[in-house]
């Protein structure tokens, strides 16, 4: 069976024929080029107009990398066609199926690259095709482009909003996610966490999509509050517990820190030296020796430990089913707090009643959305930013980010190599 055979049942073109199939040394190393041309009664396509025309002239051979066969890099020779565009009014060079624009990577091995790029980093598939990073970034590129144009935004009801990190000091990211029982993916990444970053998700969304949604799921930066009362009131707003844990958790280490200090001014025992993460845990997640060691701190009736008591105090809230009942106890855990003379518990207590109703939207929504999934995309997100150990741009962090947890539709081919 030649080659030419196996092109033709898995990559045919309509109105290009494959030619003799040769080898050629390039340096060290050999690679297969195949050669294509234009059917006898075909007239080339304008690459501006997408109309077909009448051939102007032809030009030099042009290389275009195909998929490597045993590790021997494949190439496409072709000599494009200008044609003479009567719609268009000008000399342009063809379009043809197997490449995007001047690219000179058939569009079959970029999706085989961007394919791979899923499963390892940019440079490690760069590496092992012998291609170069950059090849490896148009690929997922055009993939990326590809299914953004084509996203599905229909049937959305449930999205959960965020901001990641994505460069040393305060260098955010927006984040939209889709928390859907059926369908968990990124929607759209925007730089910065400001108003204005929300409102273009809220723009790309449309009005239509917008009306749709049931659930709205964020933490408390009033930007995001801002933006989800104006442009999806009607929605259901609920505020992230994992959020709410950890205001808790920095309350409690900034108190153990200033008692430390404290207690070491004083010249009294440092007893809660390397507590840090006994303080945080929680008391069912505690090991033998972990409960021996709290029930030695709270004989001394520190701070710390009655801010962790009052943490533990408030874990009850989530198990409550009516959202009248989980309003009384939030009452009742308030006015405990605020009888205490420890500053940052009271700070997360106030906050938290600043936004009682978002805070109490948890239980009217619960049993119907996740709000978990948002971090945990957030955490994929994470690891996809500390796998590229680092992006230059924020153009090439969307792109990794939408190629990764975007779930971007494929267009149909015949044969997929991935």
């Amino acid at each position: 069976m030649q080659i030419q055979t196996i092109l033709n049942q898995i990559k045919k073109h309509r109105g290009f024929v494959y030619r003799a199939a040769a080898w050629r040394e390039a340096g060290p190393h050999l690679q297969l080029e195949i050669e294509i041309v234009p059917h006898r009664r075909s007239r080339p396509q304008c690459a501006r107009c997408g109309r077909r025309g009448r051939q102007y002239d032809t030009l030099d051979a042009r290389w275009f990398e195909f998929l490597p066969l045993w590790g021997i890099r494949v190439f496409v020779v072709y000599r494009m066609r200008r044609v003479d565009c009567a719609w268009c009014g000008g000399v342009h060079v063809e379009h043809v199926p197997w490449a995007d624009g001047k690219r000179h990577v058939t569009t079959t091995y970029a999706r085989f690259l961007a394919g791979w790029a899923k499963r390892l980093s940019w440079r490690e598939v760069a590496r092992a095709f012998h291609t170069t990073w950059d090849q490896a970034f148009r690929a997922v590129e055009m993939a990326v482009t590809w299914g953004r144009a084509h996203v599905d935004l229909t049937g959305i009801e449930a999205v959960g909003i965020d901001e990641i990190p994505w460069r040393h000091g305060h260098h955010y990211l927006t984040v939209v996610h889709q928390i859907d029982a059926a369908r968990k993916r990124l929607l759209w990444v925007g730089q910065e966490r400001r108003v204005k970053t929300l409102l273009r998700f809220f723009r790309w969304f449309g009005k239509e999509h917008t009306q749709a949604l049931r659930f709205v799921c964020s933490d408390m930066w009033k930007p995001y509050l801002k933006v989800v009362a104006k442009k999806a009131s009607h929605a259901l707003h609920i505020l992230d517990r994992f959020h709410i844990a950890m205001h808790m958790s920095a309350a409690i280490e900034a108190v153990r820190r200033a008692e430390v200090h404290d207690l070491r001014r004083q010249g009294r025992q440092p007893l809660l030296t390397k507590t840090r993460w006994l303080l945080l845990k929680r008391r069912d997640h505690c090991t033998p020796d972990e409960r021996g060691r709290l029930r030695d701190l709270v004989r001394h009736n520190l701070k710390a430990v009655r801010t962790t008591l009052l943490r533990e105090d408030l874990e009850p809230f989530w198990t409550y089913r009516s959202a009248t009942w989980t309003g009384t106890f939030l009452n009742r855990w308030y006015a405990q707090v605020m009888r205490t003379r420890i500053d940052p518990i009271k700070e997360v207590a106030r906050m938290l009643r600043r936004h009682r109703p978002l805070l109490l939207n948890w239980f009217r929504a619960r049993g119907q959305i996740s709000a978990g999934a948002v971090e945990g995309l957030n955490n994929k997100a994470k690891l996809t930013t500390r796998k590229a150990a680092g992006f230059r741009s924020c153009r090439c962090i969307e792109i990794a980010l939408y190629h990764t947890l975007g779930d971007l539709r494929e267009p149909q081919v015949t044969h997929r190599f991935c």
